[in-house]
């Protein structure tokens, strides 16, 4: 009886040691698969006989069994990668993928994903990545969803700030009394001329269908024949300029009355004070027409646009900026609002200023602001060449997507030709309360079971979970030479106990052959 339950005890050393040859076989042959995590055996022996022995009751084993296979879930190395969709996470967590039209979900680590001929972002499987959907700030919003691209394309943004931060020349002169008069919108060749003013800057704008329109700001030395320059002569002409901003008369869809209009084009007009000093903006006004017509049949308009007293101080904006109004597409007025580096910290402008530009001839103050607060980067006045040192506006036109990032937080945001960079999705995580539960369904998935417990969702980088690295793969996590050594001693356990089994039967076949 002893000598046969040691056979079953080689064979069950035989079983469990060939079964871990699969394991380090399966490891061995993952070696090179994105996102594997190895797995290791543990033996346990099975429950021993009791037997009577001279000092009493004592146990014999009766072999081995196979006691767990354990995942290792340490981390894998990370490969650099060209593709910006490929991503590894870089601590807990796994991605969750779905089949197409299923409410099943998959984790994995592999994360080569990419996006399909339909928008969606998948694995080479087919299966989709979920995760969030992100609002205009980045914010999630909704429960967690396939991504896919739908929308490849950028809707435009018409302009409403315009920044022109330019420094003029101190000693330049007057070139002209009046911009505003010197604009002429139906004369040949242009409707200003160079020896008019001063300098120019222009800088494109958009409409709210994304067309592009040219927005130039003509800037000229007052004098004291100016139009601007009030009665009282309290004003520093030599540190004053007027100005202009404009756009063509062509793309100028205002309703301006019958007739033809010389100021057609012209959005807002004004003066700027430079201190004398520092040579920094310190003061300007702004006027607006006021959106008075005549029915003139031919010739300027005298009773609307042209008309100077129809030009009134400008709004401002809630950040204090005085604002114009454009129409480029025909019945949309396009607010604007002008930033020299000077802003108004109230909502109105100073007592006392013109009504209109005619009163300012008539011996009225010029308009100037409450109070004025310079900006970081303002206008200036010095004795250096009239240039451009910074300009910007808000607006773009239609863009398309030219590629797609994902951050270590796991947003993606789309890169698209118009420059903008808008938020697309959220990649999701999950992890497990016992992941040694989670079953293995190949392809480098796993499903939960009811051992794993529910899979616990969040944001990458938050609630225990790792952080995405973009352009990188998880390389299997498998270690060669442990694999090695764990074959060496798991085949010398395999020979050890075929060796039992062969010495039994020798001792079998002796006792056989006491018959004879």
């Amino acid at each position: 009886m002893g000598i046969s339950s040691s056979l079953f005890s080689g064979i069950s050393g035989l079983s469990t040691n060939g079964n871990a040859m699969s394991v380090i076989g399966d490891n061995i042959a993952n070696v090179n698969t994105i996102g594997f995590k190895s797995s290791r055996t543990t033996f346990e022996d099975v429950l021993s006989q009791s037997v009577s022995t001279a000092s009493g009751s004592s146990q014999i084993g009766r072999g081995t069994a196979l006691s767990d296979v354990d995942t290792l879930f340490q981390q894998g190395s990370f490969e650099s990668t060209s593709n910006a969709t490929d991503l590894a996470i870089g601590g807990n967590g796994f991605f969750m993928v779905s089949p197409m039209s299923s409410d099943t979900t998959y984790f994995t680590r592999a994360g080569q994903f990419r996006f399909d001929a339909d928008g969606f972002f998948t694995n080479p499987a087919g299966y989709v990545v979920q995760g969030w959907k992100l609002d205009d700030e980045g914010n999630d919003t909704g429960t967690l969803v396939d991504i896919r691209l739908s929308d490849f394309t950028s809707a435009p943004e018409a302009s409403n700030a315009v920044t022109a931060i330019t420094n003029l020349q101190a000693q330049d002169s007057s070139n002209s009394n009046s911009l505003f008069g010197t604009w002429n919108a139906d004369a040949v060749g242009g409707a200003i001329q160079d020896a008019s003013y001063g300098y120019q800057t222009a800088i494109r704008v958009y409409d709210s269908l994304g067309n592009s329109h040219d927005l130039t700001i003509y800037y000229d030395k007052m004098s004291a024949a100016s139009e601007y320059n009030d009665a009282g002569g309290t004003q520093d002409l030599d540190n004053m300029w007027e100005y202009i901003v404009t756009i063509s008369p062509n793309e100028d869809a205002r309703n301006l009355g019958d007739g033809l209009n010389r100021a057609q084009g012209v959005l807002m007009r004004g003066t700027m004070t430079y201190n004398a000093s520092s040579g920094a903006l310190s003061d300007l006004s702004a006027y607006v027409w006021n959106g008075t017509t005549s029915t003139a049949a031919a010739g300027d308009d005298p009773d609307g646009i042209d008309n100077n007293a129809n030009w009134v101080p400008a709004t401002f904006s809630t950040d204090g900026y005085p604002m114009c109004i454009a129409q480029f597409v025909p019945g949309v007025d396009q607010v604007i609002q002008m930033q020299f580096g000077l802003r108004n910290t109230g909502t109105s402008w100073a007592t006392g200023g013109a009504a209109n530009v005619a009163a300012i001839a008539a011996g009225t103050n010029n308009s100037i602001l409450t109070t004025s607060e310079p900006q970081a980067l303002t206008s200036t006045q010095y004795a250096s060449a009239s240039t451009t040192v910074y300009q910007t506006q808000d607006g773009y036109g239609t863009g398309f997507l030219e590629n797609v990032s994902v951050g270590t937080d796991g947003i993606m945001v789309g890169h698209y030709s118009n420059g903008q960079i808008l938020y697309l999705y959220r990649v999701g995580l999950a992890k497990f309360n016992n992941s040694q539960a989670l079953n293995k369904v190949g392809g480098n998935l796993w499903s939960a079971t009811r051992d794993s417990g529910d899979p616990i969702t969040g944001q990458p980088g938050t609630n225990g979970l790792g952080k995405i690295a973009p352009n990188s793969l998880e390389q299997s996590n498998v270690d060669i030479a442990q694999e090695f050594v764990r074959m060496i001693t798991t085949e010398r356990g395999f020979q050890a106990n075929s060796r039992i089994i062969t010495t039994t039967d020798n001792m079998l076949q002796e006792l056989i052959n006491l018959k004879r």
